[in-house]
């Protein structure tokens, strides 16, 4: 397996009230561009956001969050909700803060050296738009930079807009 590179590339402009910052990082894997991310800073203002893993203190925090979204349900209330809180704690598990509150995560496993699966990305709808969900899916591969990191999606376009690869299908199995 190749190791991912970046390269970053930092440009300046600037207007009568304010000095922009652009960067746009593009990251390599087997020679092969496989995202481009853009990054806009106003008057040198640092990030006001952080990624860090989970905890079970986070559990509450994050579950209000998912609530909002019709299509998380099942994991939000009854058993679910029990078994989705398991997953969360056993899996790898990034969180996106924005001023100290939850915005987002992605929910992954490493398969022994064979790759890390992405199975569930949400960022909160008041906090789209600011490439979080990039962001999230970019620290999994700085965490493991010799492995590939796979989605397991039910959104393809969203990640197709990233410039991610499509990479096969998923099926599922059931006894006739």
């Amino acid at each position: 397996m190749s190791r991912v590179r970046e390269i970053t590339l930092t440009s300046y402009r600037h207007s009568e009230m304010s000095v922009f910052f652009f960067e746009k990082k593009a990251l390599k894997q087997n020679g092969q561009i496989f995202a481009i991310i853009k990054i806009k800073r106003m008057n040198g203002m640092e990030k006001n956001w952080q990624i860090r893993m989970y905890k079970k203190t986070d559990e509450k925090e994050l579950f209000t969050m998912m609530e909002k979204e019709s299509d998380w349900h099942d994991y939000c209330f009854g058993d679910g909700r029990t078994k989705y809180a398991t997953a969360l704690e056993t899996s790898l598990t990034y969180l996106i803060l924005e001023e100290n509150k939850i915005c987002g995560y992605a929910r992954c496993r490493e398969d022994d050296g064979f790759g890390v699966y992405v199975y569930d990305l949400l960022v909160n709808a008041d906090s789209r738009g600011k490439n979080y969900g990039r962001y999230l899916m970019e620290q999994a591969c700085k965490d493991f930079p010799d492995q590939m990191v796979y989605v397991m999606s039910d959104v393809d376009p969203y990640y197709e807009k990233q410039g991610y690869q499509k990479e096969g299908t998923i099926f599922i199995v059931k006894p006739k």
